[in-house]
């Protein structure tokens, strides 16, 4: 397993991460005997990024984790959560998140946590389930680095959706040292400038700003696995980020792509989404969602197999090219 320098933390974060959360439904909804299966095999093969988060099955993920952690004696895997702070505690958003951390902890079995998460959007005005920068710098970060200097977390860290601009705005601060970006074949504008009239939010090359990034949406919620089927255990197709406004849009627009497969650049396009997403230098880890250990199997051999080669890579943005002008 690749493992990749993670921003300015000193960390090494295994290239594949292991995704705890409610699309894919493994941690959440799955078997404990396949969770544990699924985790086992996935330190066995060098996994060492382990992403969860309060609202993944309102805990369940966090408990399953560090059951499964604890039974494995996986001291020493690197975890992260997140907080999502609702508008009805925005008068009281230290109290909020100190008591949403510490439950995060005991749930966890876990003394510290390695990144703590904003689990919000930032918007520029705010509102709503979404923080302004404003609130983020001002109010959610002192406390984020109150439980720093208390040994409950080591590094600080946002997700990167709402407006790019407040996105900017907070990273531009200097204080975060994780971003969760949303990087796939459908909306690659975290790598690379968008041409014009591209139907997908603009997110300004954040992998290119030195941040410590955790590849999302890989597979576009499951837009990009090849199929429009979900798994029992999986959510329901979840609402697009980033790319197209409706989920069915996204499947149309991931079909195309089904020319890599054809020409030989990948065996699926689930493989090919994966190994898009770990071809940009400045991804540190990549985090896909799992219903079964065969979906873990199938993320773990697409990461092995490496970054898509220049001529896979040129092929893809000739079909992107083709995307501009379509209405989002």
């Amino acid at each position: 397993m690749e493992m990749r320098q993670f921003g300015a933390t000193g960390m090494r974060l295994s290239l594949l991460g292991f995704g705890c959360g409610a699309v894919g439904g493994l941690m959440v909804r799955g078997a404990a005997r396949e969770r544990l299966r699924t985790i086992a095999r996935a330190r066995e093969a060098g996994v060492n990024y382990f992403d969860t988060a309060v609202q993944y099955g309102d805990g369940l993920s966090e408990t399953h984790l560090g059951q499964a952690l604890g039974e494995l004696g996986a001291t020493d895997a690197v975890v992260g959560t997140k907080v999502r702070i609702p508008p009805a505690a925005y008068g009281q958003i230290a109290a909020h998140i100190t008591a949403s951390l510490e439950a995060s902890l005991r749930r966890l079995g876990r003394d510290c946590v390695d990144i703590f998460h904003l689990h919000n959007p930032i918007t520029d005005a705010g509102g709503g389930a979404t923080l302004s920068p404003e609130q983020v710098l001002q109010e959610v970060l002192p406390n984020f680095e109150a439980l720093r200097q208390a040994g409950k977390t080591r590094f600080l860290g946002i997700t990167a959706v709402g407006d790019t601009s407040a996105i900017l705005a907070v990273l531009a601060s200097g204080r975060i040292d994780s971003a969760q970006v949303v990087y796939n074949l459908l909306n690659p504008s975290a790598g690379a400038a968008l041409p014009a009239g591209y139907p997908g939010q603009d997110y300004a090359a954040i992998l290119n700003s030195g941040v410590g990034a955790i590849g999302i949406r890989v597979l576009a919620g499951g837009a990009l696995s090849g199929t429009a089927e979900r798994h029992p255990i999986a959510s329901p197709a979840p609402e697009p980020i980033g790319s197209a406004l409706e989920y069915a849009d996204d499947l149309a627009r991931a079909g195309r792509f089904a020319a890599l497969v054809e020409e030989g650049h990948a065996g699926s396009l689930a493989e090919a989404a994966t190994r898009f997403a770990i071809s940009h230098p400045g991804m540190g880890t990549i985090l896909v969602g799992m219903a079964t250990p065969e979906q873990f199997e199938q993320a773990l051999s697409a990461v092995l197999r490496g970054p898509l080669p220049e001529a896979a890579l040129a092929r893809v943005r000739t079909i992107q090219a083709g995307f501009v002008g379509e209405t989002r």
